[in-house]
């Protein structure tokens, strides 16, 4: 963007959400969107190229929330004009300068209820796959927001960029903690991405370390609740350490399945995206792994299954859990796990691709036929 002049103050545009020539054009297409004329309140990144928007909220006389920045004495600031303010205060208030001086902080006992979410971007694909910074602040802000229930799987995200920034993006390149967007809008296109990947249902504390919660008051404060309220909150570092004393002895078949245990099928002609949703898969299980094993790992991480499904030969195991909050909530407090010198790898398993292990054994899967255990 430097080098072909795209881009705007400030500049350089390096190392931060880039401000870009038509961005305030790029804002106006907001307008266009069917969910705007009946949002009543809308988070936006105190991003340059996204003031546009933030005057047009204020302008339509919706509450606007900005993130502090860093989060470092909050989540959320509301932005409130002085009573009677012209188009020049109301401008002012869409500015840095504005958040600063025209706000006031919102507490997490306060009941918000976002209709719509706009977040800067580095670049985003088509698809709905979005970079942003690379510090995470995005992701975080939409997880807490996910936590206080402030957000759901139906709020619409939308991102505003230059149309250079709309490049592809390789699905590998994401993690279950990155926010996908629903919307791109550019200077000349609005873009519906139709993305079907789930945001984000929460803070996935296994991403979080020690000195993340130290910089960050809200979020000591939201780990403090979802302690108390039985959740699970172990942090990047808090981890147990690798479980010891596991048998060298490979369990039986017969001692594996039950007799009640409906026979397994073939083949079965299934696409990874027909795993259930409430599916885990768990990977590079040490050869010599017994299901007691691994269930009292699961115990200790409390992300215990509704049902088990022993994949022994293939190294794996599918765990099935109530729904998909249940499972995005195990996969969380299993990120870091070990079976002996193995670390293991645990992931939503319709998320994966066909090449991957855990669609292999989608042709073994359906829901009918789950071995107990």
């Amino acid at each position: 963007m430097e080098a072909q002049n795209l881009a705007d103050f400030p500049r350089p545009v390096h190392h931060r959400i880039p401000n870009f020539k038509g961005s305030y054009l790029a804002c106006q297409n907001i307008k266009d969107l069917e969910v705007f004329p009946r949002t009543q309140e809308v988070k936006v990144d105190p991003d340059k190229p996204l003031e546009g928007v933030r005057l047009l909220a204020l302008q339509s006389k919706k509450t606007l929330l900005v993130p502090t920045p860093r989060l470092r004495t909050g989540l959320f600031n509301r932005i409130t004009p002085p009573p009677g303010a012209t188009k020049d205060i109301l401008r002012k208030c869409a500015t840095s300068q504005g958040v600063r001086n025209y706000s006031v902080p919102v507490g997490l006992d306060a009941r918000v209820l976002v209709d719509l979410v706009v977040v800067g971007s580095v670049a985003v694909s088509e698809k709905g796959w979005r970079i942003g910074k690379g510090e995470g602040y995005a992701d975080l802000e939409y997880a807490m927001m996910a936590s206080m229930g402030a957000v759901s799987q139906g709020t619409p995200v939308v991102t505003i960029v230059h149309d250079c920034q709309v490049v592809d993006i390789p699905e590998s390149l994401l993690e279950d903690h990155d926010l996908t967007v629903d919307y791109i809008l550019t200077p000349t296109r609005v873009i519906a991405t139709g993305c079907e990947r789930p945001k984000p249902t929460g803070i996935m504390w296994s991403k979080i370390n020690r000195e993340m919660m130290e910089k960050i008051p809200v979020l000591r404060s939201l780990h403090c609740r979802e302690k108390q309220a039985g959740k699970c909150v172990t942090l990047q570092d808090e981890h147990q350490h690798p479980v010891e004393g596991c048998s060298q002895h490979t369990a039986p078949r017969s001692a594996v399945r039950r007799p009640w245990d409906p026979p397994e099928p073939e083949s079965w002609s299934m696409q990874a995206q027909d795993v259930p949703s409430n599916t885990v898969y768990v990977g590079n299980l040490p050869p010599a792994t017994r299901v007691s094993e691994l269930k009292r790992a699961l115990r200790e991480r409390g992300a215990t299954p509704l049902r088990l499904t022993w994949r022994g030969p293939q190294n794996g195991a599918c765990l099935h859990y109530q729904d998909l909050d249940s499972a995005q909530r195990a996969v969380s407090c299993l990120q870091g796990l070990h079976l002996g010198a193995n670390a293991l790898r645990v992931v939503l398993a319709r998320q994966q691709r066909a090449s991957d292990p855990v669609s292999s054994l989608a042709g073994k899967l359906h829901p009918d036929h789950y071995p107990t255990i």
